[in-house]
């Protein structure tokens, strides 16, 4: 967790937007110090950078909450509508709903681990409660909030389904032909990480700052 946060680091004043541009080979906040103390580039008073980061939390446990529910709710219905019942055809024979239990990882990986993957889930949810306080971006908070929100989704499983706790088997039921099966938590956690490969990309680091070569 420390070298996570050390990664992020602590972000400077962002502006109005939570975001700051770095320019290659000056520091970061040169270009807001140029910019004059009114308009866009003044620097926010502690009260106003407070709300700031206030409102992407919020925005990132909102996205977790929803992205939880979604998988929760799905389970629940899979478990009590089609599990021990023959698969049901959605898109001819490219897409079926197929209920399984899974005791790997994503998408069916390593089933011999299903402690250590109960201990990743875990590490991955208190890492990213501990960085939403260094949180200036909203579209990292959309990633991370989508992160969460199916950790936490695949975590449940993890604790309160059979066999046992830390040993569940996970609920999966989306059976793309060709594919593994797997379910909305597993997606979620998919759509997190290529956000986030997206961001990393365009050079926007959690704090808000963008980083322009």
């Amino acid at each position: 967790m420390a070298e996570a946060e050390r990664i992020i680091g602590t972000p400077d004043t962002p502006d109005d937007d939570g975001e700051q541009v770095a320019v290659a080979g000056a520091p970061a906040g040169a270009g807001a110090s140029g910019a004059g103390t009114s308009g866009a580039g003044a620097q926010q008073t502690p009260a106003q950078q407070r709300a700031g980061r206030g409102r992407r939390i919020a925005v990132l446990f909102a996205v977790a909450a929803f992205a939880y529910a979604l998988d929760l709710i799905s389970k629940m219905l899979v478990v009590a509508k089609l599990e021990h019942h023959a698969p049901v055809r959605v898109v001819g024979d490219w897409l079926e709903l197929h209920a399984i239990r899974n005791p790997g990882a994503a998408f069916g990986f390593g089933a011999a681990f299903t402690i250590i993957f109960t201990l990743i889930a875990a590490a991955v949810i208190l890492v990213i409660i501990r960085l939403a306080r260094k949180l200036y971006s909203f579209p990292w908070a959309i990633a991370l909030g989508l992160l969460l929100g199916g950790a936490l989704g695949n975590l449940t499983d993890r604790i309160f389904r059979a066999p046992g706790i830390f040993k569940g088997e996970v609920v999966d039921f989306i059976a793309p032909k060709g594919f593994a099966v797997f379910n909305l938590a597993d997606s979620a956690i998919v759509c997190g990480g290529i956000l986030i490969v997206l961001l990393s990309f365009r050079g926007l680091d959690p704090d808000g700052t963008v980083h322009k070569d």
